[in-house]
């Protein structure tokens, strides 16, 4: 036996059961409109017929309704066990709850309470030859039924076989309804991975501008160290020679007071002055104790100056490398 069998007789018919449907309902009120499966109208026809049925509007079905006196109606009260198949049981059963065979019968069998003992059923049993008759007679006058009733019962006693099989409204929309949620999952993913090659674009684009930005900043930076380094140059070129003015007070303070200069001329490391002194001779020894200069020589030869009565000079010398360096009074 299957283990589930003992929760399915208890499930069937239990107040369980009844709150899941109510439940349901209540899911598929929340449906939208044009979602929601309606059920058709109905008309409801009273048997016998008075007069030929006109065409349903719409598509309303057609119910044939049957008095209770044209059927037994029957309560039989049933074990638990009869709920897994209680169409199947009472059939078994109809020679006991009527006169007549089940092959002689149209029934419907309703569970109407169910106990922990036992279910009461109603059954509802009609000849087969009968309905056939009452369905062939109103066939004649335009009724087609969709479903036979009796009184307010709410059953169906009309056979299987000749149930129309009749398309509900919205049945067509419910089935696409997959198809449609596919397609709309696929121009979801085509949004998404459109999307994301945009996004993917524009992050190309920026590195790009960005590598543009990069090597834009690495030219200034080329261009600012070549400059830098020029300037370092010109700085250091600057630094080697001495200023003029700590040059002129390197020379004032070498030379003796009665020599003065006409001329200085400075190319490079190289210097060059001439002028007039009472001791020529004598320049060389005083120059070489001047801070900044080195390797003195004359240039031609000393003559005496007859106005003046002094001696005319030419001298040349280098500049010291080292002494660009050396702080002196005038220099920071």
């Amino acid at each position: 036996m299957n283990r589930l069998e003992p929760i399915a007789r208890y499930w069937r018919g239990s107040l369980a059961q009844q709150g899941w449907r109510l439940w349901l309902a209540e899911l598929r009120a929340c449906v939208p409109a044009w979602l929601a499966l309606h059920e058709p109208p109905e008309q409801r026809y009273h048997w016998p017929l008075s007069e030929p049925v006109e065409l349903a509007p719409g598509n309303a079905r057609q119910v044939l309704v049957l008095a209770a006196d044209a059927v037994l109606v029957q309560t039989v009260q049933l074990p638990v066990a009869a709920a897994r198949n209680l169409s199947a049981v009472v059939g078994y059963e109809l020679d006991r709850y009527t006169p007549f065979e089940a092959d002689q019968l149209y029934f419907v069998a309703r569970q109407e309470r169910r106990t922990p003992t036992h279910l009461q059923v109603t059954l509802v049993a009609i000849l087969r030859e009968r309905l056939d008759q009452i369905l062939s007679d109103g066939a004649a006058l335009g009724l087609h039924p969709h479903r036979v009733d009796v009184g307010n019962l709410g059953i169906d006693l009309l056979p299987a076989p000749l149930r129309p099989r009749s398309r509900p409204a919205g049945k067509g929309l419910q089935r696409s309804l997959p198809w449609l949620c596919g397609a709309l999952l696929i121009a979801a993913m085509l949004l998404w991975l459109n999307d994301r090659q945009r996004v993917l674009d524009a992050m190309h684009e920026s590195v790009q501008q960005q590598k543009a930005q990069v090597a834009e900043v690495h030219a200034l930076r080329q261009q600012l160290l070549t400059t830098r380094g020029a300037a370092q140059y010109l700085t250091r070129r600057k630094l080697a020679q001495p200023p003029l003015v700590a040059l002129l007070d390197d020379l004032t303070t070498c030379l003796p007071a009665d020599t003065w200069l006409d001329q200085l001329d400075i190319k490079g490391r190289d210097i060059a002055f001439s002028g007039q002194s009472a001791k020529a001779s004598a320049l060389i020894t005083r120059i070489k104790g001047c801070h900044r200069l080195d390797n003195a020589q004359f240039e031609g030869v000393i003559q005496p100056d007859v106005r003046s009565g002094k001696d005319q000079f030419a001298l040349r010398a280098h500049l010291r490398p080292e002494a660009a360096d050396a702080p002196t009074p005038h220099t920071p």
